[in-house]
């Protein structure tokens, strides 16, 4: 009889869920801004480092290596800040300088995502935002090298053969797109106004406003669709009836309900407190728990710059949100940048995931001292926490003055994001 290991018992757990995207934009926000947040629920063992890589130039013919395949690079590709699996080269979430932001799901559906080794979801999350200048540009971006490359491959780092599809929320100063995709089938909506949320299920119904051109032939020969009623994207891709649907539709219903709450009043503080909110499931815990999150502020003004803020660390209940601004002359984020371990990773060797060497940050590696002494002391813990919390709210009075007023001594930004994560440090360190 074969006994149930730990990391057997984490992929059972794993398989009903991941990951809850939010967007917000006017109305139902405060001012002229767009709020963008996600969770990234991933394995409770993984390491999320928080990077950052400048805009550059190629020459043609390069190409550049993805977590599985190479591909042919770009003639320029955007700076981007990323919030990442420390094994893998794409994103959960980013941003990049024109201030495109990008959150995928999985989703499953009627077809099999068990395929070869391909782009996995999360490299066309990083590939959209060094490539495309708006939102609606990056749902091109992405269709065309999934038409291209496929998508498919292992979405964790061991041999469990996790896979999924991939939904994408992504939005700019301007607008918000929603893309899923089965295969390389896809379809499109365009969020114009109010507030979306994503959580592990197909979104988009009768309201497509740019779909793969073969997208509803191929749902007629397989026997989804009649051809005559009205196409409904979710209804015909989607599983009658799983528990991980049903487990992602809880979340998805209980995100919508704490948006609505604050419809026209959406702000950062609002979609961090939604980020943080166990009782709805969107702040997961347990063998697969929120491993790392996000929010961004962009205003629609272009002069303004957007204020991206990151965790880096896991349970953004025991988490502060550190702002990053894109300026010139930024410097590496060393503080949240996992160890590098090139042509030897285990990753990059064939059979794949043979050993697990240790990923951790810095911040990392401070955050989860602090967060068992969370656990077990609780008049400490609960000190160390409203420390925590009394930085991130000085953070974010600091930022609103850039978010209203702009951005005029760039210099003093450089190091913005790692002064915070030192000053993050220094919290620990006194209590």
């Amino acid at each position: 009889m074969k006994l149930e290991t730990a990391s057997d018992s984490a992929r059972f757990n794993m398989q009903p869920s991941s990951c809850d995207t939010f967007v917000a934009l006017p109305p139902s926000t405060e001012g002229q801004r767009i709020i963008f947040g996600k969770n990234s629920d991933r394995p409770c063992d993984e390491v999320q480092e928080v990077v950052y890589f400048p805009a550059r130039d190629y020459d043609p013919g390069e190409k550049v290596e993805c977590t599985y395949i190479e591909i042919e690079q770009a003639a320029h590709t955007h700076a981007v800040v990323l919030s990442r699996p420390a094994w893998l080269w794409g994103a959960e979430m980013g941003a990049n300088e024109h201030q495109v932001c990008i959150g995928n799901e999985a989703v499953w559906g009627r077809e099999s995502a068990d395929g070869d080794e391909a782009l996995l979801g999360m490299d066309l999350v990083r590939l959209g935002l060094e490539r495309a200048d708006t939102a609606e540009k990056a749902v091109d971006v992405i269709t065309e090298l999934l038409e291209k490359y496929d998508q498919g491959g292992s979405c964790m780092e061991d041999e469990s053969g996790f896979t999924y599809h991939n939904s994408f929320l992504i939005s700019d100063r301007m607008e918000a797109w929603l893309l899923e995709t089965s295969g390389k089938h896809w379809a499109a909506e365009r969020v114009e106004d109010g507030y979306r949320n994503i959580s592990n299920q197909y979104g988009i119904t009768t309201k497509i406003d740019k779909e793969h051109p073969e997208m509803r032939e191929y749902a007629r020969g397989k026997g989804w669709w009649d051809g005559k009623t009205q196409f409904n994207f979710a209804t015909v891709f989607s599983f009658l009836t799983t528990a991980r649907i049903e487990a992602a539709g809880s979340r998805y219903c209980e995100g919508k309900k704490l948006l609505e709450k604050s419809n026209g009043h959406i702000t950062a503080e609002t979609m961090m407190d939604i980020l943080r909110d166990k009782d709805s499931g969107v702040n997961m815990e347990g063998m697969f728990m929120t491993t790392g999150s996000m929010v961004s502020v962009i205003p629609r003004d272009p002069s303004l710059p957007g204020v991206h803020y990151f965790t880096a660390t896991p349970d953004p209940e025991r988490s502060v949100f550190k702002p990053f601004i894109f300026v010139k002359n930024l410097l590496p984020l060393k503080e949240t940048s996992s160890p590098s371990y090139g042509a030897d990773d285990p990753v990059k060797k064939k059979p794949r995931f043979q050993s697990k060497p240790d990923r951790k940050h810095e911040l990392f590696v401070k955050h989860e001292l602090v967060a068992a002494i969370i656990d077990s002391h609780k008049e400490r813990g609960k000190k160390i926490t409203e420390s925590m919390r009394q930085l991130e709210k000085e953070n974010m009075t600091r930022m609103e003055e850039f978010l209203s007023h702009g951005v005029e001594e760039p210099d003093f930004l450089v190091k913005l994001f790692s002064t915070s994560v030192k000053e993050e440090m220094g919290v620990y360190s006194k209590n």
